[in-house]
């Protein structure tokens, strides 16, 4: 299996980019695998999802951003799972946790949403995991829809655990508006879950038009991810991706601290 490319700036000021799309599951397995295959990904952004909700929540998750070599930008038990993590390369503008309307019986779900600056390029990110239930979960994509275009942003990503297959009404909802980044440029593995037995796609990465798919996959031949620190790790495989965002408008690069090669 090729490599992806490495996160970089181009000399027109857009960002070649690593997305990561994890369900770590409140981090009760092995979090030292799980820290191992997310370093190993080198990922500018991770879109996490069941991140630790309950006591000392915040410590857990600051101490597997710090394993990973990452930084928390938002989420977790304030969205009831959704989180998003950063290199240092990602200059953070703005975040905002959003609570979904609650379903009686239901476990209830959120967004954790943040606009970013890479390089020259602006960018959009939100993290969801959708409902166990059908029709909430259809009606849960078109709120995710909705955010986006109300984040005021050209370029967003998308990434999360849909709890269904991309024959589904509400992952084709979002694959009709947005591009499924495994469908438009394959890489590495296909199937998230489980990871002893993988047979169906049920998470994914988004991207608005206009951002480059290079690859998108389960990173089972990535350099440091082996396939026993896979199935220790959490009860989903990861989705990487790597992209290309066009430089925004109005935007300067290579003259921060966060403005890598």
């Amino acid at each position: 299996m090729s490599l992806l490319p490495n996160s970089r700036t181009e000399p027109d000021g857009s960002a070649l980019i690593r997305v990561l799309g994890y369900n770590i599951r409140s981090m009760r397995d092995d979090t030292d695998a799980l820290a191992r295959v997310i370093r190993a990904c080198e990922p500018d952004l991770v879109l996490i999802q069941e991140a630790p909700r309950f006591f000392r929540w915040r410590k857990k998750l600051a101490r597997l951003a710090l394993a990973s070599d990452l930084v928390i930008v938002t989420g977790g038990a304030t969205t009831t799972g959704p989180a998003i993590l950063s290199s240092l390369r990602a200059s953070v503008e703005r975040t905002e946790d959003i609570l979904l309307p609650p379903t009686p019986g239901l476990h209830r779900r959120g967004f954790a949403t943040a606009v970013v600056r890479l390089a020259g390029a602006r960018l959009g990110v939100l993290s969801c995991h959708l409902s166990l239930q059908k029709d909430e979960r259809y009606e849960q994509s078109g709120m995710l829809l909705d955010r986006l275009a109300g984040m005021g942003v050209q370029h967003a990503i998308v990434g999360g655990d849909l709890n269904e297959r991309p024959d589904g009404p509400a992952f084709r909802r979002l694959a009709d508006a947005l591009t499924d980044c495994r469908a438009a440029a394959p890489w590495g593995g296909e199937h998230t879950w489980t990871p002893t037995d993988p047979y169906q796609r049920i998470d994914a990465i988004f991207a608005t038009k206009g951002i480059e798919v290079l690859g998108c996959g389960v990173p089972s031949g990535q350099p440091g991810v082996s396939d026993a620190d896979l199935r220790a790790a959490t009860d989903h495989l990861p989705v990487l991706a790597a992209l290309r965002v066009p430089a925004s408008q109005g935007l300067s690069f290579g003259s921060g601290p966060n403005d890598g090669p």
